[in-house]
């Protein structure tokens, strides 16, 4: 890897591996601080690209593109996991990539990650590698209900199954099994909450944790977010203690979205990493005196980390498929104060992260009572969180 010598300086070009919503919102983060960016993504109306950011619209394994934004740019990020890491490899040799590649190989292979995390002492879910239908079926028999995932590839509830009878491992292993890979079965986990840090750590080491999130899920999507967490100041505690000793431990650079599953015993378990900005994150664009965006960009340019305190409650909603339209025809009803962030996305499809809405929650009930006037988010959800 190249080290950089120093901070990076105002004017110098950051490159972005990933042209989508966060790589977006950390270009918008990065103008304040006079950063230039370049994006490298195959989508020709990138989200990123939008907002003032030069664009080279090809493959994340085409070598001269990649060859061209190490040339350009004074330091390269990625934006999301789903990008080639042998391209990564390649390009931390030429250009300063303080994320590094090893980080991407653990967090993009589920297995490598369950085992990285538990060597480092920390719960996880149970888990068993699953090569053929024998495997499956020994998971099910210690696990009882399990999720069988594919180890690579998939986000927002794709490539994964969840087994609740014997019978169905047959089937859920011919849907996701690929001749000569593995795939993962993890223990359900019945779970009181479930919670959320982005844990920043800078390059001399520095590691700041952000207010714990409480998330809610529908079809394995985040929706909501709730800033504070319902919990308690020990499960605060140790949550960030856990998101420490893994940005430690693991050698992030960067931010982290450190996802934990909260049991009915007041004990943690981590479900899963995201080494880069993380949705249940995006509150911190308003309700804290820096964002995660921000905290990213400082944190890879050898720049001092910000301060992650919370400034006021907040809630942050995600504008999934067609809920950004209905919003937008009730724009009238939204409280004072409220942010919308939308991500200049043209095709409107099912499960597609359009935008997300954060909102001060000084009053939950008044705000509740407004929400679901608007006849966007269900009103069940609504009312889990809010109530």
């Amino acid at each position: 890897m190249i080290e950089h010598p120093g901070i990076l300086q105002p004017g110098s070009v950051i490159g972005l591996l990933g042209g989508g919503q966060l790589a977006r919102m950390l270009v918008l983060a990065g103008h304040p601080l006079g950063f230039k960016f370049m994006v490298l993504d195959p989508d020709p109306e990138a989200p990123a690209a939008q907002v003032g950011a030069d664009h080279l619209p090809y493959s994340f394994t085409d070598k001269n593109a990649l060859g061209e934004l190490t040339k350009q740019c004074d330091l390269v990020s990625y934006e999301f996991e789903n990008v080639d890491a042998d391209s990564v490899e390649w390009m931390e040799q030429r250009v300063d990539l303080p994320q590094g590649s090893q980080m991407l190989r653990t967090a993009q292979h589920r297995l490598r990650e369950k085992r990285a995390i538990r060597d480092l002492g920390i719960e996880v879910t149970g888990f068993h590698e699953v090569r053929n239908l024998s495997q499956l079926e020994q998971a099910f028999e210690a696990f009882g209900s399990v999720l069988l995932k594919t180890v690579t590839g998939g986000y927002d509830g794709k490539g994964q199954q969840r087994i609740l009878k014997k019978s169905e491992c047959k089937s859920a292993f011919e849907s996701l099994h690929q001749e000569g890979t593995s795939l993962i079965a993890e223990q359900f986990q019945p779970f009181e909450r479930e919670l959320s840090v982005v844990v920043a750590r800078s390059r001399s080491g520095e590691i700041r944790c952000f207010p714990v999130s409480e998330n809610l899920h529908r079809q394995n999507i985040l929706t909501i977010c709730r800033i504070p967490a319902r919990i308690s100041g020990l499960v605060e505690k140790e949550a960030n203690r856990i998101s420490a000793c893994l940005a430690e431990g693991l050698g992030l650079v960067g931010v982290m979205g450190v996802e934990m599953f909260l049991l009915p015993d007041g004990s943690l378990l981590v479900n899963e990493i995201a080494p880069r900005p993380h949705n249940s994150g995006h509150f911190t664009m308003d309700s804290c005196e820096t964002s995660q965006f921000q905290q990213h960009l400082l944190a890879v340019s050898g720049w001092p980390l910000g301060p992650t305190h919370i400034m006021k409650p907040a809630l942050m909603l995600n504008l999934i498929g067609d809920q950004q339209d209905k919003l937008l025809q009730n724009l009238k009803l939204l409280p004072e104060g409220a942010k919308l962030h939308l991500y200049g996305k043209k095709e409107v499809r099912p499960g597609r992260k359009m935008g997300h809405l954060n909102l001060s929650m000084e009053n939950p009930s008044e705000l509740l009572e407004t929400l679901i006037k608007l006849q966007v988010w269900d009103q069940d959800s609504l009312e889990r969180m809010l109530n």
